[in-house]
């Protein structure tokens, strides 16, 4: 790929300084960056490699100052959304492809629609709708009844269970397994675990993308939700019955249990554990390794185990990380109250005598 920083200019509205005709043709980090790359710097924390870098061009905002290295730059609002951009329009793969497998194995059922990609070794089960534009990549299995909305991509090892609902534009990572039984069962009089039948499903809405290895589970009667333009990281757990709103993030290794329902444009950060049957309400952010155990519905930062508003859960982590220094002075304080007392008690002894 070979464009001219006039070009990239154009397409982030920036502000040229130093050579518009200077050919760019791959893009890196600006500790990285070679000759011919296009870079960008949005944290002062990376200021000290503008003296180093070896980047052609630079998208920069107005408050950087200028270092005469003969680089290229680019001014513009937002460096790091302006370098996105970029990415989309000129560097991002095309991981898309339209051809069917020799190997893989679709039921005579299944309903494959126009400029489908259905890799090696691909299993489709009855009555599947696959619609145009799909990507499906080896050794995914689709059992029966599911459907599969336009331009939706899935990449390798992929399981999606029967009766499963994928809507258009989704991006499923390799490893993902969508529709497995949900943990359910009920210990019976002998102390023996029985399993409870889950024949539910799952459905998950537009622009959603699913991070590698994740587990969403089939709901045990009705469905397990996954929002419009929800973002699930590597290793979440999504139990059965879960809602999940839209514009929703999930970081890794976080886990939602049964039947809880999260509202629409939170962020959960890594490591969150959600109690099953509560509710977390519109726009809440919760803090990592958190533990949520009872519901939240004040929008705001929530932080600790069990999660509690930002400013209190600091404050109590204060206290927490004082106690020595507590515990220390309180030590000091009886042994100057009981010093006292002995003093008191020796005083009313004299006086009587």
């Amino acid at each position: 790929m070979n464009i001219t920083v006039q070009n990239i200019a154009d397409i982030v509205n920036g502000k040229i300084i130093g050579d518009p005709n200077l050919i760019i043709n791959n893009v890196a980090r600006i500790e990285e960056a070679k000759n011919g790359d296009l870079t960008f710097l949005y944290d002062n924390k990376y200021k000290k490699h503008l003296s180093t870098t070896k980047a052609s061009a630079i998208l920069i905002d107005d408050n950087t100052e200028l270092l005469d290295n003969k680089i290229t730059y680019i001014k513009v609002a937002k460096p790091n959304i302006a370098f996105q951009q970029i990415i989309l329009k000129f560097f991002n793969p095309d991981f898309k492809f339209s051809t069917i497998a020799k190997s893989a194995a679709i039921d005579e059922s299944a309903v494959i629609n126009d400029n489908v990609g259905i890799g090696e070794n691909v299993f489709i089960g009855k009555n599947c709708v696959i619609n145009k534009g799909v990507t499906i990549y080896p050794n995914t299995v689709i059992l029966d009844n599911c459907y599969i909305g336009e331009n939706t991509l899935i990449f390798p090892n992929v399981t999606i269970r029967e009766e499963t609902i994928i809507g258009k534009n989704v991006i499923i990572q390799p490893g993902v397994v969508i529709g497995s039984d949900g943990f359910g069962y009920s210990k019976d009089e002998n102390g023996v675990y029985n399993k409870i039948p889950q024949i539910g499903n799952v459905i998950i809405e537009d622009e959603v993308e699913i991070g590698a290895n994740v587990t969403i589970d089939r709901s045990s009667l009705g469905s397990t939700i996954v929002g419009k333009g929800v973002k699930l990281d590597n290793l979440v757990q999504v139990a059965h019955n879960v809602t999940i709103g839209s514009n929703t993030v999930f970081s890794s290794q976080s886990g939602i249990a049964g039947s809880a329902k999260i509202g629409n444009n939170c962020v959960v950060a890594g490591q969150v554990g959600i109690v099953g049957h509560l509710e977390v309400g519109d726009n809440i952010i919760i803090g990592g390794q958190s533990g949520v155990t009872k519901s939240l519905n004040k929008p705001g930062v929530y932080f600790g185990t069990p999660a509690k508003e930002l400013k209190t859960s600091l404050k109590l982590e204060s206290h927490i990380r004082n106690l020595p220094n507590y515990a220390e002075k309180i030590k000091i304080l009886e042994t100057k109250i009981m010093e006292l007392e002995s003093k008191l008690i020796n005083n009313k002894e004299k006086g009587n005598n």
